[in-house]
């Protein structure tokens, strides 16, 4: 009874050790993805002559004056830039995401010879990256006369293979065909089934899938930088480098606090989609793991 009772308070002890170990690797892991995001507001937060003055760790008093400032810069208008990219953004998460899922419906619940073949095309294309394809679009871009414009950032996206695969494999998953046999036989049309019966059940994955498809274009510099050439049009990523690479050069404070500040603004409409649809994405997951 001693020899169990001395090995019992001895994995007790190294569970506890391991534990402490795992949290302070944590610990450490958090403050350092924090840590960048931190001296963002440490200098978005300083007048010009403070940044001369190189480094500092506490923030400086200045973050709500050099906002409004920074909001109201003739040199870079922040407003339309953020505007820009929301719109462009918010279309192409909605787009990508509802047609998307009505492919991976139509793939889901039909039965038809090229089923195999049209999924191995579209999986063969996932695996393509954009860059090798890009020169041809942008030329294509530019004979059809669609520079300057937002449609060939987000009408593409209607086409997205990674956003398919992953609404595909969930379907497989919580879609059962007998709702949708059942529909049918009542007399349900194909859209109204998918839109009334098939994507609410769909919820926790279509959040996922209008997150990560509105960060990845929010974040878009790539195609934006090829298309866009009027300061109007232009979106979040194209300005802030600018404003990074007219920094860099010389002694231009003023447009490294500027740059500052724009990103920590860039940065906020990002964590605003994720606090407001990780708790449905939660809760979502959490009712449809539960099955009858």
């Amino acid at each position: 009874m001693k020899k169990n009772s001395t090995d019992s308070r001895k994995a007790h002890a190294m569970l506890t050790v391991s534990r402490v170990l795992v949290y302070a690797l944590l610990i450490f892991l958090s403050i350092l993805c924090l840590f960048s995001f931190y001296m963002l507001i440490v200098n978005a937060s300083r007048t010009n002559a403070d940044l001369q003055g190189g480094f500092k760790a506490l923030p400086q008093g200045h973050f709500l004056e050099n906002l409004k400032n920074a909001w109201n810069d003739s040199s870079i208008n922040i407003p339309r830039g953020m505007l820009n990219s929301f719109v462009v953004a918010a279309a192409t998460a909605i787009l990508s995401t509802y047609f998307s899922a009505l492919t991976a419906y139509g793939l889901h619940a039909y039965n038809f010879k090229l089923k195999r073949l049209a999924f191995l095309f579209i999986m063969a294309v996932m695996v393509i990256p954009k860059q090798v394809s890009a020169a041809g679009f942008v030329q294509l871009c530019y004979k059809l006369k669609l520079t300057n414009s937002y449609l060939p950032l987000i009408l593409p996206s209607i086409a997205a293979p990674v956003v398919f695969f992953y609404m595909i494999q969930y379907m497989k998953g919580v879609l059962p065909m007998e709702i949708v046999e059942a529909a049918r036989v009542d007399g349900s049309g194909e859209f109204f089934t998918f839109n009334r019966i098939v994507l609410p059940m769909l919820k926790p994955a279509v959040s996922v899938q209008l997150i990560f498809t509105f960060v990845e274009s929010w974040n878009n510099y790539f195609l934006p930088a090829l298309l866009l050439d009027k300061a109007e049009m232009k979106t979040v990523p194209i300005m802030i480098a600018q404003l990074t690479a007219y920094g860099l050069h010389a002694y231009h404070f003023k447009l490294k606090r500027l740059a500052f500040l724009f990103i920590l603004l860039a940065i906020l409409p990002v964590l605003l989609v994720y606090i407001f649809l990780s708790h449905y994405i939660v809760k979502g997951v959490t009712a449809g793991s539960v099955k009858g």
